[in-house]
């Protein structure tokens, strides 16, 4: 049976973790292996400071029961997709700030280590060629791991970049040592985002890294695909349509100008086609026109080429500008 002061402490998480679910619709699922106590201190202080966000840490169990009776309590279907992914050493950021923003700041407090013999290495590790100020009775941990050196001025060269620990390695004592001798941290350790929760989803950190460019970029190339299968198969869409239209006009224009039919819009093409240089604009006689003032002749020349670029516009576009 549990003493009364563990039962307090247990209704007191309860209450805190479900006015939080009240209050809040998006949260992250936060890794915390390797995280001190002072760091935690650095986190809480930095997110007051960004934006309403609050860190929450505790027993798994406790948190999954917390928010699987306040779920039956009030009926909600959003937050149930957490409780599967709360495993292993984990917490929970709530907050009401961009979820982007809100990252970013978690991303800021991460804390340099050393390496531990027997710690699973979370990246590789690569020991830079340079003088590692070491003497030469040194030379025996680089032999040990195969590193090559040379004897520079009274202290160990390394002479090219190694690979001494690949991600997912454990650290022996040999790479240890020569790690702790060369003053080299190779670990950074902090929060790790796991997964976002917005909405009732649940989805990677990666979507975050998603620009609205890039989202217009996926959009426009999903349409192109769709216009390309409807044009090749014949089957009319929203995304084929306008090609189509466009594809027809030119079949119509070329009949018009290969026979005696004539409609409105054929009639321009028609005449370009029977005598292109009616429509050569010739600017040197309007500018002369203009006067002696070198202000007005500047002006009429810039008009007649404005003019003269609408025209050639009008004549590459055949029409076809009633379809935009």
């Amino acid at each position: 049976m549990p003493s009364t002061s563990k039962l307090s402490k247990k209704e007191e998480y309860d209450s805190k973790l479900c006015n939080l679910l009240e209050m809040y619709s998006k949260c992250f699922i936060v890794h915390a292996d390797n995280v001190g106590s002072k760091q935690f201190q650095d986190i809480r202080r930095g997110l007051r400071e960004h934006g309403e966000s609050v860190v929450l840490m505790g027993k798994n169990t406790m948190m999954k029961r917390s928010i699987r009776l306040y779920c039956e309590r009030t009926g909600n279907e959003e937050w149930p997709a957490v409780v599967e992914s709360l495993v292993g050493n984990v917490g929970l950021i709530f907050t009401k700030g961009d979820l982007n923003e809100v990252r970013n700041e978690i991303n800021k407090f991460k804390v340099g280590a050393p390496a531990r013999v027997g710690l699973v290495a979370p990246n590789d590790v690569v020991v830079p060629l340079g003088n590692t100020g070491l003497d030469p009775s040194q030379t025996s941990f680089f032999q040990a791991l195969n590193i090559p050196t040379k004897i520079n001025r009274g202290t160990v060269e390394i002479v090219s970049d190694v690979a001494l620990i690949t991600k997912g390695d454990k650290v022996g004592g040999s790479e240890a040592t020569l790690l702790a001798k060369l003053g080299i941290k190779p670990f950074s350790y902090g929060l790790v985002v796991q997964q976002v929760f917005e909405g009732g989803a649940l989805f990677d950190p990666k979507v975050l890294d998603i620009k609205d460019e890039d989202l217009m970029a996926s959009v426009a190339a999903a349409i192109a695909n769709v216009a390309a299968a409807s044009l090749e198969l014949g089957h009319p869409t929203l995304a084929s349509i306008p090609h189509s239209v466009v594809h027809g006009y030119k079949n119509v224009l070329a009949i018009a100008v290969e026979t005696g039919y004539d409609f409105p819009l054929a009639e321009k093409v028609k005449a370009f086609l029977a005598d292109p240089s009616a429509f050569v604009v010739e600017a040197a006689p309007e500018a002369a026109a203009g006067g002696g003032g070198g202000g007005g002749a500047a002006e009429a020349k810039e008009e007649k080429v404005e003019e003269k670029e609408e025209e050639e516009e009008e004549e590459e576009d055949m029409g076809f500008s009633l379809f935009d």
